[in-house]
């Protein structure tokens, strides 16, 4: 390489480098910065969103955080942090944890619903159904997991949905053996009515393995360290698992089974009780969000893609038209896509 052309090279790195470094220091980071918070499960359908949003929106730089929608809603309510946009996989906890004192308002935009994810190399995956597949996981050799109860509502409704097969089947035995037999869960029934309790702590053990949200379990099923997880369906189709849908009086997917679900509840640590409903994404901008404006107007392009059937490819059905605790309280920006 002669020496002009060597110069040359080196010119041209520099200038790249110095565009780049002028678009980070100068650009980037003057964008504005929207702080949104999300349930693991809404993990891909915001990479589609953020990615779509910046695209038309480019003074704003999303900054994300995943994680179990009630350690999300904990962490505004015990630690004061600040988020422009925070969406959970129940719409309760908003509902119950944030209106009024943290969050005036919230909107239900999907649905979901409870399976069981496997791969091939599962054990049994060849003889499993939705008769026989509370028999399965009790088998000595299988290793079956679920969420954190206290952190994600995919946790807590794991819990349901195997005390709810105990109705369906009618076999008290059957959350026993799976879980009070190989955790420090308890449960108790009353007057038809079963309350689940958590311990602060739950331990995994070589039978039961327990993370801190629902997608953490994908890596353990990918890498056969777990048989079977409990996971929403969404999840399952977004990283091609395969999956048992179960009968929808347990799977939490159907109105018509409401009075069924709510024959179970979970009391989770420190002190909150969630009763057995229908799965149902919700969404706010809460009190302390800096950024409300830009907040509104992401709400609102979300809203706008689970209406056109954009995010049908996530497995989440959209509710449309969305539902809110009050079309008063609401953004104006956002009462058309909405019905109380």
């Amino acid at each position: 390489m002669n020496r002009k052309m060597y110069i040359g090279i080196t010119i041209v790195i520099a200038l790249l480098m110095i565009g780049t470094g002028y678009y980070y220091f100068f650009i980037h980071e003057n964008k504005t910065k929207l702080t949104v918070m999300h349930a693991g499960s809404l993990t891909l359908p915001f990479d589609y969103l953020e990615n779509r949003f910046e695209e038309s929106n480019q003074e704003i730089n999303i900054q994300r955080e995943s994680g179990g929608s009630a350690k999300l809603v904990r962490s505004i309510i015990d630690l004061d942090k600040k988020c422009d946009v925070i969406a959970v996989a129940d719409y309760s906890l908003i509902k119950n944890e944030l209106v009024p004192d943290y969050a005036s308002w919230y909107i239900n935009f999907a649905r979901n619903r409870m399976v069981l994810a496997y791969t091939d190399n599962s054990r049994y995956s060849s003889e499993i159904n939705d008769t026989n597949w509370h028999e399965i996981l009790g088998r000595d050799d299988v290793v079956f997991g679920f969420s954190n109860p206290n952190d994600d509502p995919c946790g807590y409704r794991a819990l349901m949905v195997i005390q709810l097969a105990e109705i369906y089947y009618n076999d008290s035995e059957i959350f026993d053996n799976l879980i009070v037999k190989n955790t420090d869960i308890t449960v108790s029934e009353n007057n038809g009515t079963y309350t689940t309790v958590c311990p602060e702590s739950i331990a995994p053990n070589e039978k039961v393995s327990v993370r801190t949200k629902s997608v953490d379990l994908i890596y353990l099923l990918q890498s056969n360290d777990l048989d079977y997880a409990f996971e929403y369906r969404s999840v399952a189709v977004q990283h091609n698992l395969k999956f048992l849908e179960l009968p929808e009086q347990i799977d939490l997917s159907n109105v018509s089974y409401e009075d069924i679900y709510k024959k179970v509840k979970v009391s989770r640590f420190p002190d909150q009780t969630s009763t057995g409903k229908p799965i149902v994404y919700g969404i706010t901008i809460p009190e302390n969000a800096e950024h409300k404006d830009m907040a509104i107007k992401f709400v609102k392009f979300l809203l706008e893609e689970y209406r056109s059937g954009n995010m049908d490819k996530f497995g989440q059905p959209a509710i449309v038209p969305a539902k809110t605790n009050g079309i008063n309280v609401l953004p104006d920006e956002l009462k058309e896509y909405c019905v109380e």
